[in-house]
């Protein structure tokens, strides 16, 4: 006679991912053409509505920064959650890179992604300021000099790779409203605004608007973002060893 364990375990039925389109998993031209799809967006999302909260807020920096945040972090979860069944959702060269380190997706992946996250940003950013009748590209003007903003991108980074990979594995709409709570959080208790991204970093330098970054500021950001990204993977170390 079967053990009540066993009847009940074979009673559930299986979980299965389920792709929205297609029976196999999309190619890797496919894959990084979501990606630069998802991060071009994301990067609207960021400019477009930083462009609308400077407008409409009346010269209140506070008040636009609330708005550029919120939308910011909304889009984020949307995002996460159309694109995260065919390419994972990276939308940031660090979570591929650390993704690669973790043994989840093989190296010959990581640069195609970090490619097409980096022109989709680019595009993304051009995209945005076109909407709102800003030069297509032009060099950003906003200072983000200094020692304590390259901390807050060092904050930003750890905290924002830490819920991705340190936590436990959860479902994809948990992880997308995780991850987009935690970044329109960052947007106020880190001092540079949680870029925490160098894809977004360098788009962000060829927009002259509320979300734009000096180009000469850029380099201490991406070194910022880049010790954060090493002090997760030593994390990563220590607490699952076999894994990393």
């Amino acid at each position: 006679m079967d053990r009540p364990e066993m009847t009940a375990a074979a009673a559930r039925p299986e979980k299965r991912r389920i792709l929205p389109i297609g029976e196999s998993a999309p190619s890797l031209t496919r894959r990084s053409a979501v990606e630069a799809l998802g991060t071009a967006f994301l990067l609207a999302s960021v400019v477009g509505s930083g462009i609308m909260a400077e407008r409409l807020a009346g010269g209140n920096a506070a008040l636009a920064l609330l708005a550029n945040s919120l939308a910011t972090g909304a889009g984020l979860i949307a995002l996460i959650l159309a694109f995260e069944p065919y390419s994972g959702a990276h939308l940031n060269p660090l979570v591929t890179v650390t993704d690669a380190i973790l043994g989840r997706r093989p190296w010959r992946d990581v640069w195609v992604y970090v490619a097409a996250q980096t022109a989709g940003a680019f595009a993304g950013v051009a995209l945005a300021n076109a909407m709102f009748g800003e030069p297509l590209l032009a060099l950003s003007r906003h200072v983000r000099a200094g020692a304590p903003q390259v901390l807050g991108e060092l904050i930003a980074t750890f905290g924002l790779l830490a819920i991705i990979f340190v936590s436990p594995r959860r479902s994809a709409g948990r992880m997308a409203v995780a991850i987009g709570g935690y970044v329109a959080a960052a947007y106020w208790f880190t001092s540079s605004t949680c870029f925490a991204n160098p894809a977004v970093t360098l788009a962000r330098a060829v927009t002259d608007t509320f979300t734009g970054i000096r180009p000469t500021d850029v380099p201490g950001f991406i070194a910022g973002q880049f010790l954060g990204f090493v002090a997760v993977v030593g994390l990563l170390k220590w607490l699952i060893p076999r894994r990393v």
